[in-house]
């Protein structure tokens, strides 16, 4: 069969890399032609957009690049009907994707969607126009299928992909090799998560970088993203004795005490590695000021993290409220405050259980490769 795979950021490309290679199981004929990145291509796709062309992060953000976006649903939507794929699988993207998948609907054929867009966030209608467009939704959060239900559309929970992919990634460098290859100190790690997208980096990572003089009894680590020019990172680092890791992000949260963390899928990833966290996320003022009036009024919390347990389970410092001074407070109690560390890791253990059994990444593909299924 012949698959064409659209993701738009970096999370997107990892679970969409891991459903290639369980799919490949299911056929061994398996043709992929992807949007997405270096994982995706690696699973053997041919790689016609990378996410760093198409992660717009926030709303005025989105509109400022309004043509570029309008640009590339034009070059996919002719690069669909030139490959002739089998299926079309979608991951997360709503913006982009939820195009797609009318445009593909409308050129019989079947669409899956993988990952669901967080509709049950806001703009609840476009579960219409999934009712309308897709064969078959296949969800990754628990709480996804009670809330189709509502709109008696009936989907499949598998279960989150990230429990596949650490299981996948248990051997790491000891402790003594990690040092030596990072050029790093005897002192515990504070990893700092800033994100995947540009706009990220450059309103989180300064803020971050700030903890710095802090915490001098500390020593932080970067998680790089491969696709991002190492000046963006230097940019901030400056002359402060900061070690960066790219494509080991891992091995770095394994050896972390600590982590700070931008909101999105890292947050989950850190949370299944046991490593307490501080949740940040900035965006400019309109773009907040816009998901505020949308959002707000629906979702109690941003990260995944208390998203899946609905409580606070990890502190979340949201667009002012994330400042120095605020995360110097919040990160002092998961690095020094033994009950704060002890809640937030049982917590995690409670969400563990939450998220079901591993195994999603080859239910998924086994619902895709199947014709029968919706």
């Amino acid at each position: 069969m012949k698959y064409y795979i659209i993701a738009g950021e970096a999370s997107g490309d990892l679970l969409g890399s891991y459903l290639m290679k369980a799919i490949k199981k299911q056929d061994t004929q398996a043709d992929f032609r992807c949007w997405g990145g270096d994982l995706m291509e690696a699973q053997s796709g041919d790689l016609i957009k990378h996410y760093n062309e198409l992660a717009f992060m926030g709303f005025w953000e989105v509109f400022k690049n309004l043509r570029t976006i309008l640009k590339n649903i034009k070059i996919c939507k002719i690069d669909i009907l030139l490959y002739e794929p089998d299926v079309i699988i979608l991951i997360d993207y709503p913006g982009f994707n939820l195009r797609m998948a009318k445009f593909a609907k409308e050129q019989n054929i079947r669409v899956v969607y993988y990952v669901s867009p967080q509709i049950w966030a806001w703009k609840k209608n476009r579960v219409h126009k999934i009712k309308r467009d897709v064969d078959t939704m296949i969800t990754i959060l628990p709480f996804e299928k009670d809330f189709y239900a509502k709109y008696n559309y009936a989907v499949h929970y598998v279960g989150h992909p990230l429990l596949d992919i650490i299981n996948d990634n248990t051997r790491h460098d000891d402790w003594q090799t990690f040092k030596e290859n990072y050029k790093l100190d005897e002192h515990p790690v504070i990893a700092v998560l800033p994100g995947s997208r540009t706009q990220e980096l450059k309103k989180m990572l300064p803020i971050m970088l700030q903890m710095v003089e802090q915490f001098p009894e500390y020593q932080f680590v970067i998680s790089k993203v491969k696709g991002l020019p190492l000046s963006m990172y230097q940019s901030h680092i400056k002359n402060k004795k900061i070690a960066l890791v790219e494509g080991n992000t891992y091995s770095l949260l394994h050896h972390a005490k600590s982590a700070i963390v931008t909101s999105g899928t890292a947050t989950l990833e850190t949370a299944l590695w046991n490593v307490p966290q501080v949740v940040c996320y900035k965006s400019s003022f309109l773009s907040y000021l816009i998901a505020k009036l949308l959002v707000g009024k629906y979702l109690k919390y941003i990260s995944l993290v208390n998203l899946i347990l609905d409580k606070p389970a990890v502190t979340e410092l949201i667009q002012y409220e994330c400042n120095p001074k605020k995360l110097k407070e919040e990160l002092n109690k998961i690095v020094n405050d033994n009950e704060v560390i002890h809640e937030i890791k049982e917590n995690y253990t409670s969400l563990r259980h939450i998220l079901c059994d591993a195994g999603a990444s080859d239910k998924a593909s086994k619902l895709i490769v199947r014709h029968d299924v919706r």
